[in-house]
């Protein structure tokens, strides 16, 4: 079977379960995203289990049921086989296998069962597989889906029909897939889960072309054992390129979003992209107010930042509380006041790039997307942090991007790029607007870039090359001139149309511009005489 033969095998996989939640009522239902993405996360790591296992034991590879096969080890083969699997691998128990749960689908309390088992799987894997809030409590790998189910007496019916869906096909030939397949496949699961609801701390989906282009400027380089953070991290999509283009083995994960649904969401993407070991750095809680990540010297201090915040947010309701002694480092050019009217317009992304500032290594680069009239603002406090990244010389460039490239918002986007190596380099400012080919998007219009579009927005930014009408490399100080403008615009050189002609075609020119002359001059000079002589008239009249 090939490997589009098995992404449309998931995909057909997901469809049915979302197809079994609505003929049980939970269609479009807030609950329906915790059981589609909880039921999936059961069978991907049953599967990779049972793959696993399997590397490590001739003996099940050649079974003709596996399962029974390892439930008939004794409890200290099984054991040792346990110590041997791989850190990201879920332990199951005999009792936690499909197989084992598709033979009671009969028993009576089944949806019980099901759920008992999946919370049993949880609870042994509580250590890998929690995600933390702010405050210490671990959010466990999974509910008791059928409670979901409001009618008692169909809860077992429904685990019946979900257990129906999972068995026929397996995930067992594609954990040798590469990221580009997983995240193919994490974008269809939750496609119809992650869309901006308008909400106070709704999730927002940064597109893939973006994603793409911050980790591809960021990363240029091998390197090795790095921290990767994104302090609004949503369900991980730039986290997870950026992981992608480090080496997932090579990078450790931490994030923290306010949104409990989006954290499950990352943990999903995390185990399907072989981070499963960084889990435990998902946080839950504000980070604007409480930021999670410390270490012996105050608030970590990362490699590598990714953040998509939101824009504009109501934050008046602990807005009191930031302005403390200890975040007046962190918060250098001010916090914004609270207006009077449309509190839900406060700018909390001048926050999230101020933290994000304060949060870098010596060696520390970042990417940020900002709504575009912050690269050329020339008051406020989005002036005095483009001030601040010049003055300390951290600034690498910035990408302006075609409007609409969100489906989700009608604002203008650019991406900011932090490096606070590039203390002698080049900044790079580029003007993407006018790239892109409009596309439908449900009742939305978004703006897609080709991958020849990306790719040349890639290579301008890291090969630091001024393209006409498109790009400019500068210096500090040209910045500076131009009052610490941002934007590639307002560096191009205004062009002058000449044209090549013979000296004849010169001569011809000119004694035609001298010919209109003459004739300007004589009329002006008939004008003047006329307008004397009725002067004169006025004059005689008056005495």
């Amino acid at each position: 079977m090939t490997t589009i033969d098995f992404q449309n095998k998931t995909k057909l996989l997901i469809d049915e379960l979302k197809g079994v939640c609505a003929n049980y009522g939970l269609g479009n239902d807030g609950n329906e995203f915790k059981i589609i993405t909880q039921v999936f996360l059961y069978k991907f790591m049953n599967d990779k289990f049972a793959w696993e296992i399997k590397k490590l034991d001739e003996r099940l590879n050649e079974a003709e049921d596996w399962g029974k096969e390892l439930a008939s080890y004794s409890e200290n083969d099984y054991e040792m086989l346990m110590m041997q699997l791989h850190e990201e691998t879920a332990r199951l128990k005999p009792d936690h296998f499909i197989s084992s749960l598709f033979e009671k689908q009969n028993n009576p309390d089944f949806a019980k069962t099901f759920d008992d088992t999946l919370r049993d799987i949880a609870i042994t894997n509580n250590d890998i597989f929690s995600v933390k809030t702010e405050g210490g409590t671990k959010v466990t790998l999974f509910d008791r889906v059928s409670e979901y189910i409001s009618d008692t007496s169909k809860r077992d019916a429904f685990c019946r029909a979900i257990m129906n869906k999972l068995v026929p096909f397996s995930f067992e030939h594609i954990f040798k897939e590469k990221y580009d397949f997983f995240a193919t496949i994490f974008e269809y699961l939750i496609k119809d889960y992650n869309k901006d609801s308008g909400g106070k701390y709704a999730e927002y989906y940064t597109p893939h072309a973006v994603a793409k282009i911050m980790a591809a400027i960021l990363v240029t380089e091998k390197v090795q054992n790095v921290t990767c953070c994104d302090p609004s991290a949503g369900s991980g999509t730039l986290l997870m390129n950026l992981a992608h283009a480090i080496g997932e083995q090579k990078c450790t994960i931490y994030s923290q979003d306010i949104s409990q649904k989006s954290s499950s969401l990352l943990r999903l993407n995390l185990i399907l992209n072989n981070l499963a070991h960084s889990i435990q750095n998902i946080i839950q809680g504000n980070t604007i107010l409480h930021p999670y990540h410390k270490d012996e010297n105050g608030l970590m201090k990362f490699d590598y930042i990714v953040s998509n915040p939101p824009f504009k947010l109501d934050f008046s309701d602990f807005h009191a509380d930031l302005d403390t002694k200890q975040n007046h480092e962190r918060f250098f050019a001010g916090i914004p006041n609270i207006p009077k009217a449309a509190k839900d317009k406060m700018s909390i992304y001048l926050l999230f790039i101020q933290h994000i500032m304060f949060s870098l290594s010596s060696k520390g680069k970042a990417a940020v997307v900002v709504p575009t009239g912050f690269v050329t603002a020339q008051s406020g406090i989005d002036r005095k942090i483009r001030e601040r990244l010049i003055e300390k010389k951290m600034l690498a460039g910035v990408v302006s991007m075609p409007s609409n490239i969100f489906a989700t918002t009608g604002t203008n986007v650019s991406i900011l790029f932090i490096d606070k190596t590039n203390t002698n380099g080049k900044i790079v400012l580029i003007d993407a607007s006018g790239l892109g080919t409009m596309e439908k998007d449900g009742k939305n219009q978004k703006t897609v870039l080709s991958a020849l579009e990306e790719q040349k927005i890639i290579d301008t930014f890291n090969n630091k090359v001024a393209v006409e009408d498109f790009s400019v490399a500068l210096s500090y100080d040209e910045i500076k001139e131009k009052n610490y403008s941002f934007s590639a615009g307002q560096y191009f050189d205004v062009k002058i149309e000449y044209t090549d002609i013979t000296p004849e075609e010169f001569e011809s020119k000119m004694s035609g511009f001298k010919t209109n002359l003459n004739s300007l001059f004589a009329e002006s000079k008939k004008l003047e005489a006329e307008i004397n002589k009725q002067l004169g008239g006025l004059k005689y009249e008056k005495e």
